[in-house]
């Protein structure tokens, strides 16, 4: 089993070597692997670095979405927790993106407080890809729509950690302002 700095360090790589290639929407469809780098380093930064396995979770949250990476195989390599996580913030992509949302949602305030700590960080890193400068109508449409549907998310997961709820309200009045 994996500890500390070597956990987060062996996500990395995973998240890395399985978004290879992938884009991310916003911000000039720069790697993917940015977005894992904010989430897992806002996560990081919030909880000062105390739990290596949430921050590798962060690192690793959109790998069972979005490649063919398991649950058993996460487990394996980083531990129950790490995988569990994980799971827990994964989308069940079968759904239709309007059924995906609400799912969210719905779900938000069930999760257990580190899931709700990398949904929060998820969103943070979300809004931020949104707001690249110059806004064409469709981008402004999209980061208006994408702000109420966060803040939906947000909502059910507050009070968990109040330097990501701090993040959280100052991204969404960055993006705001850029409206």
């Amino acid at each position: 089993m994996l500890f500390g700095l070597r956990l987060v360090s062996e996500a990395a790589d995973l998240a890395a070597r399985r978004h290879n290639g992938m884009a991310r929407k916003g911000r000039g469809s720069e790697p993917y692997i940015n977005h894992l780098a904010e989430v897992a380093n806002l996560l990081s930064a919030a909880t000062d670095g105390v739990d290596a396995e949430l921050v590798a979770a962060g690192w690793l949250h959109d790998t069972v979405e979005d490649t063919p990476t398991t649950r058993k195989e996460l487990a394996a390599r980083f531990g129950a927790r790490v995988a569990a996580l994980v799971v827990e913030v994964t989308d069940d992509m079968t759904l239709p993106k309007t059924e995906r949302r609400q799912k969210q949602v719905v779900d938000a305030p069930h999760k257990s407080p580190s899931a709700k700590l990398i949904k929060i960080a998820d969103k943070i890193s979300n809004i931020r890809a949104r707001i690249p400068g110059d806004l064409t109508p469709e981008e402004r449409d999209d980061l208006v729509d994408y702000v109420a549907f966060a803040e939906s998310v947000v909502a059910g997961c507050r009070g968990v950690n109040a330097i990501l709820d701090r993040e959280f309200d100052d991204t969404v009045k960055l993006a705001r302002s850029a409206l």
